[in-house]
């Protein structure tokens, strides 16, 4: 029995190995798929990234290419057609996506809720932007890009291509144009124009004098647009039921435009690549520009990177005590956008997509927040502004004293407020600072002939302080729901009789029991069917 019993184990051995052999291979073929399977799971969550960067340096390389080929102005049109197309979709969208995403976030919010998010958000958009003006007035003077090159004023750089420099004139006009475009006379032209003073010259007896006239200039007048948004949102809440199907549309637009950004967001790596390829193939004379000038474009680049790279994820960690470098890591594909397209409110679609389905922001913050840090937060334009304003003193030897040192950061900081969220935008501010300081305004031709260079990491930090901004917001609304504290209440509206089914009602909108407390709809429904 003994020896059976043996055999039989030897048997139950034998036979066991091949058995556990097997498990083990297929335990370990197991883990193979595993692993080949989170690769590509994680290629397909970063497919839009990887492609979004892709395209950056595959321009980098187009354009490096077709540079030799000496093209022509024609050839380079068609080069840039690709992404042309790419901008006039991203800005065809910021109109819906800035009207409908304030509406129905101003609409989601109680009063003292939006007064303590917008207390919040504009103590975080003025300081930021005031200490970015003071960092870069800091590096002006320690870098002194102005100094010894006061050869640059009679050299010959082909600065001409660049543009004329803005008219002069008073600062107090260019203050009044922020408040006159904050009210716009015609919300349907305030969609594409913006309202300018000008000054017009006109000779009277032999004199010539300077008229002031008001001109309306091509670019949407977005201030006022988030002004109007933000109160007939609170206007809409305030009317309850009356008010609950308007706030429905907007809700439900606002859903549909952001399907829209998602489609138009596979089509920026391509768009991308042509931009920046033909940009570079459009350079003239980059060696020279940049050995002329590079010290001041050292210095303000300089500045985006500490400000953008130390400054804001330092204000981030300290209000969330999260790693910012981790939330900033979400965002590449708007920051690649930023970069390549110069343009705040162009980058503002993929960067709300970005930080909601990335990050996981609340879309009540994020809708509300972002819209209005990508017209009122620059802090990259104030870093530039304040670093060409000293380079334009020290090159005309004009030594800065603290009232002037004063003046620059505080015009900086309220001027970048109305700066344009396009291309080239800060540069037209920078004369209210010179005008302000007693400096001339002609030197600023120097400024837009490298603009093109220094204007991509000033987006790229203006979108970075909005996106933290929200960030910084979500994480102390998530607090205060925490501690029992104000949460940010929906809109509120009486019950109606029959009213429409669960599944057409907005998120946005819960209904109220006229003579109870508040009730949510499904509890509505239970008490109705028990009555």
């Amino acid at each position: 029995m003994e020896k059976g019993s043996e055999t039989n184990g030897y048997l139950d051995s034998a036979q066991a190995g091949p058995a556990a052999e097997s498990a083990a291979g297929s335990a370990a073929q197991e883990t193979v798929v595993e692993r080949v399977g989170n690769r590509v799971g994680f290629l397909r969550r970063h497919a839009l990234v990887l492609l979004t960067v892709s395209g950056v340096l595959a321009g980098a390389g187009l354009g490096a290419v077709l540079r030799k080929l000496q093209l022509t102005r024609t050839q380079i049109t068609y080069l840039a057609f690709p992404g042309e197309m790419l901008l006039r979709m991203l800005r065809m969208i910021i109109l819906p996506l800035v009207v409908c995403s304030l509406v129905s976030g101003a609409a989601s919010l109680d009063a003292s809720s939006l007064g303590r998010l917008g207390g919040i958000a504009i103590a975080y958009f003025g300081l930021t932007t005031l200490g970015a003006s003071a960092l870069a007035v800091a590096l002006a003077f320690i870098i002194k890009p102005g100094s010894g090159a006061q050869s640059l004023l009679n050299s010959d750089l082909g600065l001409e291509e660049s543009g004329p420099p803005p008219v002069p004139k008073e600062t107090v006009d260019s203050f009044l144009d922020l408040i006159r475009n904050l009210f716009p006379s015609n919300l349907v032209v305030a969609a594409f124009r913006t309202v300018r003073l000008d000054l017009e010259k006109k000779r009277f007896n032999g004199l010539s004098v300077h008229i002031p006239i008001d001109t309306e200039i091509e670019g949407m007048n977005i201030l006022g647009l988030v002004l109007f948004a933000l109160v007939l949102g609170v206007a809409l809440k305030k009317l309850g039921s009356e008010g609950e199907e308007l706030i429905r549309f907007f809700s439900s637009l606002n859903e549909a435009t952001m399907v829209l950004v998602s489609w138009i967001m596979w089509y920026v790596p391509v768009g991308i690549m042509f931009l920046v390829g033909s940009k570079i193939v459009e350079m003239k004379d980059i060696v020279v520009l940049v050995t002329s000038l590079g010290k001041y474009i050292f210095a303000s680049i300089l500045g985006h990177i500490i400000h953008g790279g130390l400054v804001l994820p330092l204000v981030y960690f300290v209000f969330t005590r999260k790693n910012p470098y981790t939330f900033l890591l979400g965002l590449l594909t708007p920051f690649a956008t930023a970069f390549a397209t110069c343009s705040s409110s162009a980058t503002l679609p993929s960067m709300i997509k970005c930080i909601e389905e990335n990050n996981g922001v609340d879309k009540r913050i994020s809708r509300f927040i972002l819209p209005i840090g990508a017209t009122v937060n620059m802090d990259g334009a104030a870093i530039f502004q304040c670093v060409a304003a000293v380079f334009i003193a020290q090159l005309n030897n004009v030594d800065l004293n603290a009232g002037q040192i004063f003046t620059i950061l505080v015009t900086a900081t309220a001027s970048s407020v109305g700066a344009a969220g396009v291309p080239a935008g800060g540069v037209l501010t920078i004369a209210i600072i010179l005008e302000a300081i007693g400096l001339p305004t002609h030197d600023l031709s120097l400024i837009l002939a490298v603009d093109w260079i220094v204007d991509r990491t000033t987006t790229v930090v203006n979108v970075e302080g909005d996106a933290l901004g929200a960030g910084i917001l979500h994480h102390l609304n998530q607090k205060a729901e925490k501690r029992g504290g104000q949460e940010l209440s929906e809109v509120k509206v009486e019950a109606i009789p029959n009213s429409k089914s669960e599944e057409e009602t907005s998120p946005l909108v819960t209904h109220q029991n006229p003579t109870g407390p508040v009730v949510s709809a499904p509890e509505l429904e239970s008490k109705e069917s028990v009555l």
